[in-house]
């Protein structure tokens, strides 16, 4: 059986993640955990909240609070919001366990050992009036490559270029808006990335699978005009993993601590490990990431929105490599596009979009699930509008599989009470329906295995509707008046139906399902082979009870007055 890790980009601790957050990264990760495990795969997921850098300290300063405090309040919160939309992680850890520390540490002396570390004096803006030093974070400028005014001093959101702080035209402090800095010198830590572009180059070619978005990316960062360059991996902060050699400050870097970008990949194997020692099985992580223990025969796959998509296949990557152990290499990215939101991006200083806690607010998990999984920017940007949000949920979730379960049920309870209808023979619409759903099935799991979300989604709509098809043409209400019995087969067959809908259809809109299995009665089961072997599951002295309206329809109101409620400020 194989084995499948799932690790999701990790969310960042200064605030509420915003719907483009979720379909990036947490939402179809989690899809595709929870479709292996009920394949019976042996699937770990794991995920943890990314705490060190810059925003963590300005945000932590603005409620006037330690910066510890903070992100501890932060975790909680996002990991409750996590829980809500029924993201099925196996483990949610932090970026400031102190296994993540350890681990970080431990990179670090394998890269100085192995000469892929050097110490370099360099250039780094100063501010007069912060009195400090400016890690790239703590300054914005215009990026040079695109014009982007508020690009940031690692790296452009807008064209994703990598940069550092002194690219920036026109910079300007994060902390105070200074404009008054000048260029000093510091010491810091540089992983030299450039030594180790071949190795990376000839890994990355043989990732043939990857989708487009993930490898272009990659390719891009190999071969821009100056190079791979060495990459900074310090900075001079007081929050973050601490700059150790060999149990004690590394000379000359006491007041620093290691880039959050070094440290922030490092911490999916971290969080795996507080996932062990939590099982009080202190070794059992170590056959997930180390090859020769066991994660030689695990499949491991990514998931990110673009912005991160450098760092895991380069940074990384290099850090593996340049630590020249066993350590478990990614099988797999996933990479997604942005989610804009009615034409332009979400803003949380502009009030602008619907962020997670506000969506829970408003309708279930499931209708949120949906509609960002079936319009997943996987081969471009999406965009989030009402209006296209009220007609999925009304015509694919309450239209479409909400009216075939609404009709199957009540026929059934007012025909035949709630006792199970009685079995028939199956005729030749009853065959013509299985052969055509189990087509759409494996297309859905290739599609799955393959992780192409959005078409997955569409396969299993095609499913449900295939069903809505299957009860107009077999048309029980008609039968029922001259051959009770047909009406009875009939029945059964599509309460059966229901039945594979609700396991099928879980790893996407979860508690939906769980709520039809409740009310039916259904055992829930790994997901059948196909529906020819499962089509007679349900036992004859099955009880069904009254119907329930499980999807309610969005209204032109509830549209309305919500686009002028989010449209910002």
């Amino acid at each position: 059986m194989k084995r499948i890790l799932v690790t999701s980009a990790l969310p960042y601790i200064n605030g509420v993640k915003h719907l483009g957050n979720l379909i990036g990264s947490q939402l179809p990760s989690d899809v595709y955990a929870r479709f292996m495990r009920s394949s019976g795969f042996d699937v770990l997921f794991i995920c943890a909240t990314d705490e060190h850098g810059t925003p963590a300290e300005l945000a932590a300063k603005n409620k006037g609070i330690p910066v510890e405090d903070f992100c501890q309040s932060m975790w909680l919160m996002q990991k409750k919001i996590a829980d809500d939309f029924n993201i099925s992680f196996d483990h949610f850890g932090r970026s400031s366990s102190k296994q993540n520390y350890e681990l970080t540490q431990h990179f670090a002396i394998k890269l100085w050992e192995n000469n892929y570390i050097e110490e370099v004096e360099e250039s780094q803006i100063y501010s007069l009036d912060d009195k400090r030093f400016l890690p790239d974070r703590y300054i914005t400028g215009t990026c040079p490559a695109c014009g982007y005014e508020k690009a940031r001093g690692d790296q452009c959101e807008n064209c994703t270029k990598q940069l550092d702080p002194t690219d920036l035209i026109d910079p300007e402090s994060t902390i105070s808006g200074s404009k008054l800095l000048e260029i000093r010198q510091t010491k810091h830590l540089f992983l030299k990335q450039s030594l180790l572009k071949s190795k990376l180059e000839k890994w990355i070619n043989t990732k043939e699978k990857w989708p487009t978005l993930t490898k272009s990316i990659a390719k891009k960062w190999l071969n821009t005009k100056e190079g791979l360059k060495d990459r900074s991996i310090t900075r001079d902060l007081s929050w973050g993993v601490p700059v150790k050699k060999y149990g004690a400050f590394w000379p000359g870097f006491e007041e620093k601590v290691f880039y959050v970008w070094f440290d922030a990949p490092i911490a999916y194997i971290a969080a795996t490990r507080e996932w062990s020692d939590s099982n009080h099985d202190p070794d059992s992580w170590k056959t997930w990431w180390l090859n020769g223990e066991g994660a030689e025969n695990v499949f491991y796959v990514q998931f990110m929105a673009k912005d991160n998509i450098p760092f895991h296949t380069i940074s990384f990557p290099a850090t593996i490599f340049g630590a020249q152990e066993n350590w478990k290499l990614v099988d797999f990215i996933k990479g997604f596009n942005w989610l804009l939101y009615e034409g332009g991006k979400f803003s949380t200083s502009e009030n602008r979009g619907i962020f997670m806690d506000k969506a829970l607010d408003i309708y279930p998990a499931d209708y949120w699930r949906w509609w960002l999984l079936s319009n997943a920017p996987e081969s471009s940007d999406t965009d989030f509008t009402w209006a296209s949000f009220q007609s999925t949920v009304n015509k694919d979730l309450a239209d479409v599989l909400g009216n075939f379960i609404s009709r199957v049920s009540s026929f059934s309870i007012s025909k035949f009470g709630q006792q199970i209808p009685k079995k028939g023979k199956y005729g030749q619409l009853e065959v013509e329906t299985i052969e055509k759903i189990d087509l759409h099935y494996k297309c859905l799991k290739d599609l799955m295995e393959s992780i192409e979300i959005r078409k997955s989604c569409s396969e299993l709509r095609t499913i449900w509707v295939i069903g809505n098809e299957y009860l107009q043409r077999a048309a029980p209400w008609s039968a029922f008046k001259e051959t009770p019995e047909r009406s009875q087969m009939i029945i059964r067959f599509a309460l059966n139906l229901i039945y594979f809908y609700s396991l099928i259809s879980e790893p996407f809109i979860p508690e939906s399902c769980e709520k039809i299995q409740k009310h039916f009665q259904f055992t829930k089961l790994k997901l059948p082979q196909n529906l020819k072997s499962f089509v007679d599951a349900l036992s004859d002295t099955h009880e069904i009870s009254k119907p329930s309206i499980f999807f309610q329809k969005i209204s032109d109101e509830e549209v309305f007055d919500y686009q002028k409620e989010f449209a910002g400020n």
